[in-house]
């Protein structure tokens, strides 16, 4: 009985627009924090010592508006699926980068938000598991779109009008 009505609520295409809104507004709150302030954020970036040195600064610029869009484009509902692979893609990345931090040893902050971060650990590992299984969720399930002709709708509902005989 309660299996049954956890995988409703699992499967649900209601869950995954919610978990849709609160990602992609997290990762908006997350590239608005470091879009103004590219060279703090190639800074943040480089304490990791993962990243290229030639590639940082460029890095620096683009993944915040990345981050952006790919979050714009969840809350919208526009190219979602697309939006969760590329956003799973990028926390699947993230928590690559702070686990070998964490064998090295590295007393490193993690610079998701702002220069003066949290420090990197098992919290944050754990903070994004979580949210790669809300984008895993959103990428299955999530069926309601807004960019259809009757606005926010269920394509279940949705009738394809069949085409007309030929004479």
């Amino acid at each position: 009985m309660i299996w049954s009505y956890l995988r409703r609520i699992v499967t649900s295409k209601y869950t995954a627009f919610v978990l849709r809104i609160y990602v992609g507004c997290f990762f908006l709150y997350a590239s608005t924090s470091k879009i103004p302030y590219p060279a703090q954020f190639a800074e943040a970036t480089a304490n990791y010592r993962l990243v290229p040195y030639w590639f940082l600064n460029l890095g620096a610029v683009i993944l915040p508006w990345f981050e952006f869009v790919c979050g714009l484009f969840l809350v919208i509902g526009f190219l979602s699926r697309a939006s969760a692979i590329l956003i799973g893609s990028m926390i699947i990345l993230f928590n690559i980068m702070i686990l070998i931090n964490m064998y090295w040893g590295a007393p490193i902050t993690c610079g998701c938000f702002d220069t003066v971060g949290e420090p990197i650990g098992w919290k944050k590992i754990t903070e994004n598991v979580i949210m790669l299984i809300f984008t895993i969720q959103i990428y299955y399930f999530d069926r309601l779109f807004i960019f259809r002709r009757g606005g926010l709708a269920d394509p279940a509902r949705i009738r394809i009008a069949a085409p007309a005989a030929s004479r």
